[in-house]
């Protein structure tokens, strides 16, 4: 009775909805271009699926490894505005999107200049590596414009202003659709015209976000190296947690491609909507990062704690309302994406792992977003390898011992086990909760 209770009410309730809500938009740009490209390129044939998981695995990587340029800059901004210091704000969101654009240009031309050798380092082979390459450059050519963006939503984010980012990626995904389907099946470009037509959205997409901060970027253009630095140490914590969070799963998309196509296309299928369902999941974290952040600006230690403990609720409660909606949906969901029966088979292998992830998916992206909020990354960092080790653990014993496709998802469950009973130990010992703007 107490949980239904808690569940049903609380005074922070309105506000992490009214974040939440259109947070939800903007974290759900990248993984639905992505399952554009899947559902798309997926009825072009085996090959260029396989191709697309090698490829969406690598750029979905980078902007996880990239996300710091958002969620930092979020925390700070958020906290600068808790403390009442509006035009510091300002000059923050100024300083994220110098380092995104300049982060994106220098990832982009390492991204055409190594695709080759990285699509092979994961397995890649034949049609399947020479398309995945293909896409990976063209793709490539996009991320400037994303990087910009990410810096953009975090600055945002912090004053909370999330519907202009809400409305921009809405246009931005509805192109990317149109773009696909007249350059794939219109224009029989194949996978490179889904490429095409990503890169095309992206560069709306940024330039929206550059025209919404013109008004700060006009004020004080300049690069300020003190605010830079106070964005990257943060930023260098969340970075290495990013770096071995996409580690674990890089390792896993390697590992299945040596059990076959089929089984990596399985994974493409399940791995970008356990990706989709991970940033839905997200929305309440990003609330997180707001509400603390502010709070912890303004001396409100109590009222962060309290907030922080709602969110944990509410996205437990989401991520086991996604677990019954995927078992239901299991007979039919992976056939909008493919008609290839040993694909569908290996699907069907993984999908109670991956439904039944969700919940504990849902206390990790709430508590880490909580964390990120109060600037707690030094924890997140070496929570983050101790879970990494634990699941490279499993994943490498997958391989070796030959147990498949289902061993190595068993991995990516130790991973997110490790960081909720790390993440949560952290949250009730109340360390994190260190209030003013310094």
């Amino acid at each position: 009775m107490r949980v239904a209770a808690a569940l049903r009410r609380s005074p922070y309730d309105r506000e992490i909805l009214g974040l939440a809500a259109p947070a939800l938009g903007s974290l759900a740009a990248e993984p639905l271009y992505v399952l554009v490209d899947t559902a798309v390129v997926g009825h072009l044939g085996r090959p260029q699926l396989a191709a697309l998981a090698l490829a969406g695995a690598l750029l979905g990587a980078l902007f996880a490894l990239f996300n710091f340029l958002q969620y930092g800059t979020t925390a700070q901004v958020a906290r600068a505005q808790g403390a009442g210091r509006q035009p510091l704000a300002d000059r923050l969101g100024v300083q994220a999107v110098w380092l995104s654009l300049v982060t994106g240009v220098a990832v982009a031309g390492l991204a055409i200049a190594l695709a080759e050798p990285v699509v092979g380092l994961l397995g890649g082979e034949g049609r399947t590596a020479d398309l995945a390459v293909t896409y990976l450059r063209i793709a490539a050519l996009g991320l400037p414009f994303a990087f910009l963006a990410l810096g953009a939503q975090g600055y945002l984010r912090g004053i909370s202003d999330l519907r202009t980012a809400l409305v921009i990626v809405i246009a931005a995904n509805a192109a990317n659709v149109v773009l696909e389907l007249v350059f794939v099946y219109g224009f029989d470009w194949g996978i490179e015209g889904s490429a095409w037509g990503t890169v095309l959205a992206q560069a709306g997409m940024g330039g929206a976000f550059a025209w919404r901060l013109w008004a700060a970027l006009r004020r004080d253009p300049r690069p300020r190296g003190d605010l830079m630095r106070r964005l990257l140490t943060i930023g260098r914590h969340i970075f290495v947690r990013t770096a071995a969070l996409v580690a674990a799963f890089l390792l896993a998309s390697a590992a299945i491609a040596r059990f076959g196509d089929a089984s990596l296309a399985a994974h493409q299928i399940a791995f970008q909507l356990w990706f989709f369902l991970a940033l839905v999941l997200d929305a309440i974290a990003i609330a997180g990062q707001v509400i603390v952040g502010r709070s912890l600006g303004a001396g409100d230690a109590d009222g962060a704690h309290a907030a922080g403990a709602r969110m944990v609720w509410l996205s437990v409660v989401a991520g086991a309302v996604f677990a019954a909606v995927l078992l239901a949906l299991e007979p039919v969901l992976p056939r909008a994406f493919t008609g290839d029966g040993a694909v569908l088979e290996r699907a069907g292998a993984i999908w109670p792992i991956f439904a039944l992830m969700q919940p504990l998916n849902g206390a990790a992206f709430a508590l880490d977003g909580i964390l990120i909020g109060a600037g707690d990354g030094r924890y997140l960092m070496w929570s983050m390898l101790a879970a990494f080790g634990a699941s490279a653990s499993v994943a490498v014993a997958a391989l070796a011992f030959d147990w498949g496709i289902v061993g190595v998802w068993a991995a990516l469950v130790v991973l997110i086990v490790v960081r909720v009973a790390a993440l949560g130990a952290r949250f009730g010992r109340r360390r994190w909760l260190v209030t003013g703007w310094a």
